[in-house]
């Protein structure tokens, strides 16, 4: 499981009863962080690899959770109806296309940038919703620009580095849907993630 999965699994803001749309779900790892926290949650992932959706509809089967996955691209609004979730939760591609960083196109924007990410995100949660994310501390001024530009105000934020002397490598960003201006920042999350060394 990585490092920054689970640390955007435990700062989330979870409440009891919501709806939750991971977008980019993966093999459903966010979703069953989440569920650990608060197991009345209602979940759907989104998931624009068939292979990747159908790992993530067998792992919820096996654990008997009634998680709903869908097989399909995040900026297609037909997908589900405006304001149709309390949380949208990310851990998306960091790096813009042609930025030549390691990772491959799991780690590219080729197949949704951030600008478009907000935008899902903005659609998808109600007025007073929340959208949550991590990302690289710094793309930070581009997360606030298309955040704020799909009505999304950044309103929590954590950093995460491997020890005090080490700059940041994630930053844990909350927003929330036509909340006011005010920016929280926590303390900064250190750890030993080899996997991210």
């Amino acid at each position: 499981m990585g490092g920054d999965s689970l640390a955007l699994g435990r700062f989330a803001t979870v409440r009891r009863g919501w709806k939750v749309c991971d977008l980019g779900c993966g093999s459903g790892v966010l979703d069953l962080l989440l569920l650990e926290r608060e197991e009345s949650l209602s979940l759907t992932g989104v998931e624009a690899s068939p292979a990747a959706a159908e790992t993530a509809r067998r792992t919820f089967a096996q654990n008997g959770l009634a998680v709903r996955v869908v097989t399909g691209d995040l900026r297609d609004r037909s997908l589900f109806p405006a304001n149709a979730f309390d949380l949208a939760i990310s851990n998306p591609p960091w790096f813009p296309t042609g930025a030549g960083k390691p990772g491959g196109p799991a780690r590219s924007e080729e197949g949704c940038t951030l600008e478009e990410l907000c935008a899902a995100a903005g659609y998808l949660v109600r007025p007073g919703g929340r959208f949550a994310l991590v990302h690289r501390p710094e793309r930070l001024a581009d997360l606030f620009a298309a955040l704020r530009s799909h009505g999304l105000e950044p309103k929590r934020l954590a950093f995460r580095q491997h020890s005090p002397s080490t700059p940041p490598s994630a930053v844990l960003v909350e927003a929330v849907r036509q909340g006011r201006p005010g920016l929280e920042v926590l303390p900064t999350l250190f750890h030993a993630d080899p996997a991210l060394h």
